[in-house]
């Protein structure tokens, strides 16, 4: 077992949700669980979730590889997914992501030197209207991110 007797419980939680013939239907909250507790999902932890939940690895790995909130290699304390659908990029989501890459001195898919900030693109978040948005670590939208605005994140997340 790879994780802590707390992230089980808390993958038992889900897996009460469904039938017991549908246990697979957890896969997604569990490989959640698992990646807030480790930071990432390495091969062998899919492949502990695959065996708890009694699903075949393959499709545990089409799971986390499908979805842009799972992290399949380790990422900086903060990584923060910036919209670059197109309402996003027409509401100066370019220029957002432009004014992050500076500042970080980094590319998507990149890690800053200190470990602090990985940056990825991401698909649209459903708040078109708030443009430009940003996720960080997959739980926290941030909306009408000036440039201002992204420094003021910046500083907060560096604390």
């Amino acid at each position: 077992m790879l994780l802590t007797e707390q992230a089980y419980k808390k993958i038992d939680r889900e897996l009460a949700k469904f039938p017991a013939d549908q246990r697979q239907s957890a896969v997604m909250a569990a490989l959640a669980i698992a990646q807030d507790e480790k930071g990432w999902l390495a091969p062998d932890v899919m492949q502990d979730i695959a065996d708890y939940i009694g699903m075949p690895a393959i499709a545990v790995q089409e799971v986390a590889t499908f979805y842009n909130m799972y992290n399949l290699k380790p990422t900086g304390n903060h990584k923060i997914t910036i919209c670059t659908n197109l309402p996003c990029a027409l509401s100066d989501g370019n220029k957002a992501a432009l004014h992050l890459k500076e500042k970080l001195g980094i590319d998507y898919r990149e890690t800053t030197a200190d470990g602090h900030f990985t940056l990825v693109e991401g698909e649209c978040m459903g708040a078109c209207g708030d443009a430009p948005v940003l996720l960080v670590n997959n739980k926290r939208m941030c909306s009408h991110m000036s440039n201002e605005k992204i420094d003021a994140l910046l500083e907060e997340l560096k604390k």
